[in-house]
């Protein structure tokens, strides 16, 4: 039995990956870590983004970010030092990975660690709105 979605209706044309992707972070939202994605517009029209991340006990090198096909994927992995020997153990060494799907037109400026907080920056530049005749061919 085929599946019926909002993507597919047919005045929606060539949004199939969309609906991919889409799927694809339905599937992987869990809870952690958790994040904050704040809003701001400057005087030119640009929007800003942050997504702030909670990555507390990851070094740099433990964590990536990837922008890749409208999407921006962070993990994080944390290696197990055996060396350490815990008498309490309530801070797990965790793997993550978490996606976010981004509009066409947005870029990642950059990706800062700080107080066990990761802020990734994106920005979309105010679009210019453009409208062309086409003409009619008659065969």
């Amino acid at each position: 039995m085929s599946r019926v979605s909002l993507f597919s209706a047919p005045f929606l044309l060539g949004f199939d990956s969309f609906e991919e992707r889409v799927d694809r972070l339905a599937k992987s939202a869990d809870g952690y870590p958790p994040y904050n994605i704040e809003r701001s517009l400057d005087e030119a029209g640009t929007e800003h983004f942050l997504i702030s991340i909670a990555v507390a006990g990851f070094a740099a090198s433990e964590l990536e970010v990837v922008s890749e096909d409208n999407q921006i994927v962070v993990r994080g992995r944390q290696k197990d030092d055996a060396s350490r020997q815990f008498l309490h153990r309530g801070i797990a060494a965790r793997q993550f990975q978490r996606a976010f799907l981004l509009a066409d037109g947005m870029m990642v400026k950059d990706a800062s660690l700080g107080h066990g907080m990761l802020v990734i920056a994106i920005e979309r530049p105010q679009a210019v709105k453009t409208a062309r005749r086409i003409d009619i061919r008659s065969l």
